[in-house]
């Protein structure tokens, strides 16, 4: 086995036979004669011992931990683009049949939050924490997608109890943005609760249903707030 050697003059590194164990020699870069070490005092650097059990080979019985990933997958990406795109479509086509129904202004909030928050969660996780998959996924999102969806009752009925308005859509463009700040707020307060998120995470989750659904209003022809 070889044994390696420095070069006091030097300092070059370099492997020498064992059979030159304890013999002087030159070094091959200056030509300083180098004693060669003895086999017995070369340095042995053992692994540490992690305190695994082991089986009779002395390997680790143990298997590292996989780490599941829920980032965006080819399937979830085509379900949730494909459900923004319904919407989209359903929205331009109320607008130019005469304007959208109450009902359908209303399934729609409900039916584009699923998509919204399980897409949203796959990008506001935090990476280094075990993510939620399965069946417990698939609660959490329901369940913060029913909150964000009955949040724009906060919309439908506050203005209209505290300004005395026939409808919502005749609050000033003050009070709907002081009344989206209170829907946002919330509905970061229910995120961070349901997949326990940084407040600041909840924001970016919760906005990004908010917003999808106001530009769905908008292009559905619903007013949402009036400059009077």
């Amino acid at each position: 086995m070889p044994i390696q050697v420095t070069c006091p003059k030097c300092f070059k590194r370099f492997q020498v036979s064992d059979k030159f164990a304890g013999k002087t020699g030159p070094c091959p870069n200056c030509k300083h004669q180098i004693q060669v070490p003895e086999k017995s005092e070369e340095v042995v650097i053992h692994a540490p011992e992690d305190g695994a059990p082991k089986d009779r080979s002395g390997k680790s019985i143990l298997k590292p931990l996989t780490r599941t990933e829920t980032d965006v997958t080819r399937h979830g990406l085509f379900i949730t683009i494909g459900s923004i795109l319904a919407a989209v479509g359903l929205a331009i086509g109320f607008r130019l049949t005469g304007g959208t129904p109450m009902w359908a202004a209303i399934a729609g909030a409900i039916l584009v939050a699923p998509p919204l928050v399980w897409a949203g969660y796959s990008f506001v996780r935090d990476s280094e924490l075990a993510p939620y998959t399965g069946s417990e996924l698939r609660n959490r999102v329901l369940i913060l997608s029913a909150i964000l969806a009955a949040l724009w009752l906060v919309y439908a009925f506050v203005p209209s109890y505290l300004n005395d308005l026939e409808s919502p859509s005749q609050m000033s463009f003050l009070w709907f943005g002081i009344i989206l700040c209170v829907m946002i707020g919330l509905g970061a307060l229910a995120s961070a609760a349901s997949f326990e998120l940084e407040y600041t995470s909840g924001l970016a989750h919760a906005g990004l249903y908010f917003i999808a659904t106001m530009a769905l209003a908008l292009l559905s022809g619903i007013t949402l707030a009036s400059a009077s």
